[in-house]
């Protein structure tokens, strides 16, 4: 099925947001790199617990730049967060010198672009094989992600399984593109973390915290060795324990999450 899919590659099509609430509030705080070439200013607007303000997270620290990281409170937002992103109003947004970047795959390629000569190199040179790795970005997001969010709305236990069949399902087709993409090596980048990487270790928290809270594996030994493999492999990177949140806090955020939702039915 995923050589079929990568064989007749199509357009990018537009990709949905996970809109995430926080708690609070909280300050803002700078992450500390590697400089940026000369005189470039970084700022980055996120929320701890989104996987999208995640990725961009994750591509500035496997690049080393050095950045100023602005926690949003999604339910009163900032001047600064609708002035650059007034078509979405959401995070990620990266501000490169007073322009804003929006959309998390598009961070990812324009950090990887600006900074080609800086740390890591996500995408690869051969045109063929960007073509192939935004693909499975899109598939991540539509197929995998989209599944997975539908089935966190379930009220019970059993129809919370039954909701994340599609989801199993694109795990075993991300499980092949893996495969083909890594050619044996621990990565989607081969021997380095690239662009797949990062995609999909936006929600590397996200899925310890669905196995802490219902010891449900999204990624397992038996449907997909591979992935499971590479989820204990990526989080021990010192680059993506330095970005990803604290489990347990991420486990009692999506308790208070449903029960918001539980209460607004």
């Amino acid at each position: 099925m995923a050589t079929q899919a990568v064989s007749s590659l199509i357009h990018m099509y537009i990709i949905g947001l996970l809109l995430i609430t926080p708690f609070k509030r909280r300050t803002k705080h700078k992450l500390v790199a590697t400089m940026a070439s000369g005189g470039d200013e970084l700022k980055l607007l996120g929320m701890w617990a989104s996987p999208f303000a995640l990725r961009a997270r994750l591509a500035l620290s496997f690049k080393g730049l050095r950045h100023e990281y602005i926690e949003e409170d999604l339910s009163n937002k900032s001047d600064l967060l609708l002035s650059s992103n007034p078509v979405h109003k959401k995070v990620p947004v990266l501000i490169h010198n007073g322009k804003p970047v929006c959309e998390s795959q598009i961070i990812v390629q324009y950090v990887d672009e600006v900074y080609r000569d800086t740390g890591l190199s996500f995408l690869p040179a051969d045109p063929y094989e960007r073509a192939r790795a935004r693909f499975w970005a899109a598939f991540i997001d539509d197929k995998l992600l989209a599944s997975w969010v539908q089935a966190s709305r379930g009220k019970t236990m059993e129809e919370k399984m039954e909701l994340l069949k599609p989801t199993f399902v694109a795990v075993e087709t991300l499980e092949e593109a893996f495969r083909e993409c890594s050619k044996g090596k621990p990565f989607f980048g081969g021997d380095n973390v690239g662009y797949l990487d990062v995609m999909l270790g936006g929600l590397v928290a996200w899925v310890h915290a669905s196995e802490t809270r219902h010891g449900l594996k999204i990624f397992d030994s038996s449907r997909s060795p591979l992935l499971n493999a590479w989820v204990d492999r990526f989080s021990k990177l010192d680059e993506t324990k330095a970005v990803l949140p604290d489990i347990q806090r991420l486990v009692e955020y999506a308790k208070m999450r449903e029960a918001q939702a539980a209460a607004a039915n």
